[in-house]
């Protein structure tokens, strides 16, 4: 009998969570001490590691893989790059990815017709520059690898890539096309090398056969390893975890369901299936059964693959989450850097958070609890646990609380922080 033809199963919604983290690696806390390899590993399971400069807090790399893995230093990531465990490339967007995984996300943006923004302005940088273009490229083949800040500006101008200086943005046009790879990071700067000498490194080795696969193929990958990340997702949801275009649907997915690759499942309270990666069939079974229990607290990176998408997250967690650092001051509702708060299974809040790390201060300007979330001792211990624990993994274990709402948690959280620092 065929999957298509089986009875569907019904999960409830808070079992469809849990499946959810179960597959991002959220569901409960590490059980022993991180190595270099749970890094890697922690890559391969979201299948990708979306990259953000901005660091208010610890920059989105390392947050998400803290939240994952617990305290481990963050130079392990810039470790495994160099080592070229991982890569850089675009994905989702510019993300770390397995080295594994590298050509084939080469082979799609080598076939692929793309309209990402990368692409656009590399092309315009092409036209307006090709010749000075070629020399820089002549030069890092010659002389080797470089950093933006190799090359000096005439002036300084404001942030974004139109205003960057012309060598950063050839530089930049160069990696959108596949010349130029990312060999290593030096203070979180990229440092550019020819991708032939970045390849040639890599572990386990570039496998150039994949660079034959055709779109269909590259498609249908992307398709299968979305919602094995995903761990469950209706189908409207797939396309955005690698920007796959046109949207995917239900009539795309019959023959994966159709072959088994993909189950079907009914979520409680949607109107639409749900599906389910075959190498995810234990938790899904467990999950029917009502089995799979969530027991993590952690502070989630605004780049979180967890809270990306806005409408999945809302479906998912009933958690309405804008990243606010790029919406005007006079706009934002919560804050610039606002983490969520992931509790046993649910998104309870959020809070704003600023890193000083001269003075040793992890700042919470503010922290709000959803409607209707029960501040019970539990709760709150494991949430003030969570932020001691982030605070001083990243260096800044002195901790200074602002408005909450509701107004209770302040004295709540001090209280939990005051015994834990007499304990």
């Amino acid at each position: 009998m065929s999957e298509l033809s089986l009875p569907e199963r019904v999960i409830a919604l808070s079992q469809a969570r849990a499946l959810q983290l179960a597959a991002q690696g959220l569901l409960q806390a590490p059980k022993r001490r991180a190595s270099r390899d749970d890094v890697v590993a922690a890559i391969q399971r979201m299948r990708l590691l979306q990259i953000d400069s901005i660091h208010v807090v610890a920059r989105s790399p390392y947050l998400v893989l803290y939240a994952r893995l617990g305290n481990y230093p963050q130079a392990w990531l810039e470790e495994a790059l160099e080592a070229g465990r991982i890569a850089e490339c675009w994905a989702h967007e510019a993300c770390f990815v397995s080295a594994a995984e590298l050509g084939l996300h080469r082979a799609w943006r080598a076939q692929a017709q793309s309209n990402h923004w990368a692409d656009k302005h590399a092309a315009r940088a092409r036209d307006a520059n090709l010749k000075e273009m070629h020399a820089l490229l002549e030069r890092v083949r010659v002389s080797g690898a470089v950093r933006a800040s190799d090359f000096e500006r005439a002036e300084r101008a404001a942030s974004g890539w139109w205003e960057w200086k012309p060598e950063k943005r050839w530089l930049e046009a160069w990696f959108a096309s596949g010349e130029l790879m990312v060999t290593r990071r030096e203070r979180f700067q990229r440092v550019y090398d020819l991708a032939e000498r970045v390849l040639a490194k890599l572990d386990p080795p570039f496998d150039s056969a994949l660079l034959t696969r055709s779109t269909i193929e590259l498609r249908r990958h992307f398709i299968l390893d979305s919602v094995r990340a995903l761990g469950i997702t209706q189908a409207r949801w797939i396309a955005d975890y690698f920007r796959l275009k046109p949207a995917v649907d239900e009539r795309e997915l019959a023959p994966l369901l159709a072959s088994g690759e993909l189950l079907r499942v009914q979520v409680a309270g949607w109107d639409s299936a749900a599906y389910v990666h075959r190498d995810h069939a234990a938790w899904l079974d467990s999950a029917c059964a009502g089995r799979l229990r969530a027991t993590h607290t952690a502070l989630l990176s605004p780049f979180d693959p967890l809270v990306w998408d806005r409408a999945r997250v809302r479906a998912m967690f009933d958690f309405d989450y804008t990243i606010e650092c790029y919406v005007p001051a006079a706009k934002r509702r919560y804050g610039y850097y606002v983490l969520p708060i992931l509790h046993r299974g649910r998104l309870i809040g959020r809070l704003d958070a600023k890193a000083h790390r001269a003075e040793g201060l992890f700042e919470i300007k503010a922290l709000f609890f959803e409607e209707g979330v029960e501040s019970s001792e539990r709760t709150l211990k494991e949430v003030a646990e969570a932020i001691v624990s982030i605070a001083a993994w990243h260096g800044t274990p002195d901790i200074r609380l602002g408005r909450c709402r509701p107004a209770a948690l302040a004295a709540a959280l001090r209280a939990h922080w005051r015994h834990k620092a007499s304990a």
